[in-house]
């Protein structure tokens, strides 16, 4: 395991950070008297079981056509863990909300459990979209999604190819391709790339002549002297009562850890080529200040065509605005899409 661990630290050049209260002010496991919930499940084409939470505001009326947002968790997360929050606190502000598990995460359906899959993703994103335009009280031309770390390059997939996503939003977004090609700020080298290429693909012939699965350790389970600021941000969220949460059925230890074999797929993901042509429906990029992801919400920006907009929020980091929820923009996120869900 401490050779994966160093594997995956070279994918991701974790960088160094000052001691900070990572934790001030969160409220990952929010609950709102002003919000039914409901588990819904529909599914992707893919004719897998997507399972999401459906939050509806309570004064809604439903005899009329209301917008909705798809928001999606973070990468290795779950629906309890951030996206929860966010479908909450914007369907406190009037709108119809849906939070999902990516396929092969969490409820959703999906075998090997943890499995890699950037165009299953996107497309759970288009079943989201399509489970919402049946309900009535959906008014399926103002549909809107939003996409937490990982998800945000998968919502930006998903809406390259689904113009019915009329406004879409990310926050600490991780372009998992890029990421996994070149780690943070172009750290890693192509021989890097490719030692981790064989060792996945070794892998991968091992499991399939009945080898165990092996996981990438996205987030360690133990600290230790040596732990680098970037691990130690993630643990003070998926390790701690702060926002760890453990599926039905699903071992502690692996929550987060994607498999290794699997992971390599990410290297052929490419959510960022041709997202100009996502214009002329809104882009709203979220990033913290001092957030180590920052890079791909700024390469996003770059790249995107008008409207866009890019906000850095002061004093922020990576993990800071999955559950921070004084810091969290979400006065500028209900703007947004009021904005362009009207």
């Amino acid at each position: 395991m401490k050779k994966l661990i160093v594997l995956f630290a070279l994918m991701i050049n974790s960088l160094s950070a000052s001691a900070q209260d990572l934790s001030e002010g969160a409220d990952n496991f929010y609950k709102s008297d002003k919000v039914t919930v409901q588990k819904v499940t529909f599914k992707n084409q893919y004719q897998m079981n997507v399972v999401g939470n459906l939050f509806v505001p309570k004064d809604m009326n439903r005899n009329i056509k209301n917008s909705a947002i798809v928001v999606g968790h973070p990468m290795g997360a779950v629906k309890e863990q951030s996206s929860n929050l966010y479908a909450a606190k914007m369907a406190d502000r009037g709108f119809v909300t849906l939070s999902l598990d990516l396929s092969f995460w969490g409820e959703s359906e999906g075998k090997p459990g943890h499995l890699v899959s950037p165009e299953i993703y996107a497309d759970d994103f288009s079943a989201a979209v399509d489970y919402l335009s049946t309900q009535t009280f959906v008014d399926k031309e103002r549909i809107g999604v939003l996409g937490i770390c990982g998800s945000g390059s998968f919502v930006i997939s998903a809406a390259k190819i689904d113009p019915r996503m009329k406004a879409i939003a990310t926050v600490s977004m991780y372009d998992m391709g890029a990421a996994a090609r070149n780690g943070l700020k172009r750290s890693q080298t192509l021989e890097q790339r490719k030692a981790f290429i064989k060792t996945a693909i070794d892998q991968r012939f091992n499991e399939f002549t009945g080898g165990e699965t092996v996981y990438i350790p996205g987030t360690v389970n133990k600290l230790e002297e040596n732990t680098d600021a970037i691990q130690r941000e993630f643990f003070d969220f998926y390790r701690t009562s702060r926002g760890a949460y453990t599926p039905k059925g699903e071992s502690a230890e692996i929550t987060t850890k994607p498999t290794l074999s699997s992971f390599v797929k990410f290297l052929n993901f490419y959510p960022f080529n041709d997202i100009e042509t996502i214009s002329p429906r809104p882009m709203l990029f979220i990033t913290g200040d001092s957030a180590h992801s920052r890079e791909f919400s700024e390469d996003a920006y770059k790249r995107a065509a008008q409207p866009k907009e890019l906000v850095i929020v002061p004093d922020a980091g990576h993990v800071d605005l999955y559950d921070r929820v004084q810091i969290i923009p979400f006065d500028k996120l209900d703007t947004f899409f009021k904005a362009n869900l009207k």
